[in-house]
């Protein structure tokens, strides 16, 4: 007999009892063999049947026999399978990190090889990579299977020690953009990836920045709070209003430029320096390596630029459609206009990212020893009015100004300040020269043993207050002001006499500003400054040149934020950049002069200065109706549209957000601070909110009464004990009937669901 297909489980097919008479018993054995005397089933079924139930006779004489699908066991995950590996967000990782560094900032670090082989981590530096090189962030859920096992294998690369820094033929993994064929070039193109300058590779950016996850929680729990640059949360600003807080009453600075320790430092140098805090063996081999590995750089002869710029016909690159349009004019504008301290930008080896980190680690040594100079510099006076506290708190004291203290003199207490932007320092001295001519030479020695840094006294110069001190694109001075001093002596009588003082001035240099306006080709002259059209917006539309434009200015407005002739130096700004379109839209429409571009476009230039045949002049009639394109002015053109200065106060010891919400989450998550807590306000007769809220629900549920909010807020004693009675409830049959009532509807609800 032949079977010629198989029914579903639950509709078992009948069997001819003469063909299993004779047969084995019920078993394993005997059902192999009548198995085979069936026809095999059909390919789409893949699960083996086997016999459930005995043989059981039917009312006509026939036997049934019923199958299932056979259990199968679930295998063991695969460790090498990335869908299994990604168990927790990468986010997530991070956090935990900064929060276990910020909770034991002293401890030396070991066990940093666990977190590379997280794999989240890797998808994390894998998803800012790809931001970087597309222009686009692109979600976990659409990273395809082929790139999550390429980055696993890159991974397992640099856990094995088999990853080489600046590989560029052999790739783990490529950037999504890059569909070059490297096994099918020519020799040539071969030879010229191996010894011209040539972009970090994808991978590497991708290390890079799973070591800069790695290491910066560990170093930014460690590093001084005199740094500011190539930090989280820091920027030029801080420095700025760290000056205008701390500075005040130095009459002695010291200026120094240490930024050739940007350009370069000896690998052990590096080395010992990181490992003063980090002891894993894996981290340091491959910082080491990046080092160690030499950069493949090349320069183009100029017989070879002569001959790209006579060609005559080039292709243009075209951009794209996932790709960002950039305006370069923009970029160029944006990027130009920097203080020369921030200029530089340390690139050491293949550390890319990683290298203003290690910059810093290098150069916070410098930031421990001026730290303990400060500490040993300090000399309290008890004549002084301002800082007499034996630790040199500027709270102190009868100020009028937050700026304000008295001028330097022998019996004034003698004090200094530092900070450091990158590679640039300036140290404040309040006291004698002598005594910071002394610091000087002991700094010049100090860089010479650490660094190896060959400094003199023209390299650090000491300047007075006087003269105005150049930082950071701004000038620091003073002025000079006489108030009447009152405090109270000793035996209560109060003493009101004439003092000299000082208020420190920070304020943008005009100078400067029309250096960087030079550089970008905005003017020429300097007595005189007169504006220069910008041609390369020649081709922009006039909507788009303002845009671009007021672009520029917010950049000036934010940038001058807490210069004290804020709006004489942005005003200057916006006649330079007004009188670069004016004269850019007078060439380009041939209106011949300014004036005549300021008549038809109106003093910020939103009016269209061409118009088009058979339409009406009226602007907004045009713009009502959709002919035009909607023209914005150009901003700040009076003095008085500027903002004011930024005198907001700025705290001693300012930390950024990210970093008091770390130490306040840790300090939360300390059971004393949660008991610390509960006493207090069990001292003051308070209620915590979430025992209020508790409350109101229970008395809700209760008696059904809603309690007003602010009840147990505003009354105390006798009142906060009847409200919490009245919680509680004060009639218990009342309470018990209401609750027999609520659980007999709770009750008949569930009954109906």
């Amino acid at each position: 007999m032949r079977i010629n297909d198989i029914n579903p489980p639950d509709k078992p097919y009948p069997i001819n009892p003469r063909c299993i008479i004779g047969a084995f018993p019920y078993s394993p054995t005997g059902f192999s063999q009548i198995t085979t005397l069936s026809a095999p089933p059909p390919p789409s079924v893949t699960t083996p049947l086997t016999p459930t139930n005995p043989l059981t006779p039917k009312p006509n004489g026939s036997r049934l026999f019923s199958f299932t699908p056979r259990h199968h066991h679930r295998a063991p995950p695969d460790p090498d399978d990335p869908s299994h590996l990604m168990k927790e967000d990468g986010v997530s990782v991070c956090s935990q990190m900064w929060i276990e560094n910020f909770r034991e900032p002293d401890k030396v670090v070991t066990n940093l090889s666990s977190y590379l082989r997280r794999f989240e981590l890797w998808v994390l530096a894998y998803q800012k990579v790809c931001a970087d090189e597309m222009g686009a962030y692109m979600p976990r859920s659409s990273i395809q299977r082929s790139a999550l096992e390429d980055l696993l294998a890159l991974r397992n690369a640099v856990l094995d020690s088999r990853f080489k820094w600046g590989a560029r033929l052999d790739f783990f993994i490529k950037s999504p953009k890059d569909k070059t064929d490297y096994g099918s070039l020519s020799k040539r193109k071969i030879r010229a990836i191996l010894t011209t300058t040539q972009p970090p590779a994808f991978q590497d950016r991708i290390v890079q920045e799973v070591l800069l996850m790695v290491l910066e929680p560990v170093y930014e729990a460690r590093f001084s709070q005199k740094s500011f640059a190539f930090r989280p949360g820091r920027n030029a600003h801080t420095v700025l209003r760290v000056v205008r807080r701390s500075f005040a009453g130095y009459l002695w600075y010291i200026k120094g430029d240490l930024s050739t320790i940007l350009d370069g430092m000896k690998v052990g140098m590096v080395i010992n320096a990181l490992m003063r805090d980090v002891r894993d063996k894996k981290v340091i081999d491959l910082v080491k390596s990046a080092l160690v590995t030499p950069v493949i750089t090349s320069k183009v002869d100029d017989g070879e630029k002569k001959k790209r710029v006579k060609r005559k016909h080039q292709k243009k690159r075209v951009l794209a459609e996932d790709e960002p349009k950039p305006d370069p004019y923009w970029l160029e504008t944006f990027f130009g206009f920097a203080p020369e301290e921030a200029e530089k930008h340390p690139s050491w080896g293949h550390c890319g990212i990683l290298s203003p980190l290690l910059a810093n680690v290098c150069l916070d040594e410098l930031d421990r020893w001026m730290e303990q100079k400060i500490k040993e510099f300090f000399l309290p006076s008890k004549s002084d009015v301002i800082w007499n506290s034996p630790e040199g708190e500027s709270e102190r004291g009868n100020t009028s100004w937050p700026e304000f203290v008295p001028t330097s003199g022998p019996d004034k207490t003698r004090k200094m300040d530092y900070v450091r932007y990158g590679g640039h320092i300036l140290i404040g001295v309040r006291g004698p020269r002598a005594d910071a001519a002394t610091l000087r030479k002991q700094l010049i020695e100090f860089c010479d043993q650490k660094y190896m840094l060959k400094l003199d006294n023209e390299s650090l110069p000491i300047e007075h207050i006087t003269k105005g001190i150049m930082f950071l694109d701004h000038v620091l001075c003073r002025r000079v002001v006489y108030p009447t001093l009152r405090y109270t002596a000793t035996g209560g009588k109060i003493i009101s006499e004439k003092g000299v003082g000082t208020l420190l001035s920070v304020t943008a240099s005009l100078k400067q500003c029309i250096k960087q306006f030079r550089k970008l080709n905005f003017l020429k002259g300097d007595r005189d400054p007169d504006p220069q059209p910008c041609f390369r917006m020649f081709h922009a539309t006039q909507a788009h040149s303002n845009a671009q434009m007021n672009k520029f200015l917010a950049t000036m407005v934010e940038w001058y934020r807490y210069a004290d002739n804020r709006k004489k130096i942005v005003n200057f700004c916006s006649y330079i950049i007004r009188g670069s379109l004016a004269k850019l839209y007078a060439a380009k429409y041939k209106l011949r002069s300014r004036a005549k571009v300021y008549k038809i476009g109106s003093r910020n230039l939103s009016r269209p200065l061409k118009e088009k045949k058979g339409q009406s002049p009226e602007y907004h009639n045009l713009l009502r109706m959709g002919l035009v394109e909607s023209i914005d002015g150009l901003h700040f053109t009076r003095m008085s549209l500027v903002p004011e200065t930024d005198y907001s106060p700025f705290p001693n010891n300012w930390r950024p957000d990210h970093e008091k919400a770390l130490i306040e989450y840790i300090r939360l998550e300390d059971p004393k601070s949660l008991e610390e807590q509960r006493s207090c306000i069990r001292e003051q007769g308070l209620v915590s909110p979430q025992d209020y809220i508790s409350m109101l629900v229970w008395n809700y549920k209760r008696n059904a009464i809603m309690l007003d909010q602010l009840s147990l807020f505003k009354s105390d004693g006798i009142n906060a004990v009847k409200d919490q009675q009245l919680l509680l409830g004060s009639n218990q049959e009342v309470h018990d009937n209401e609750t027999k009532e609520m659980e007999g509807n709770e009750g008949i609800h569930v009954a109906q669901m």
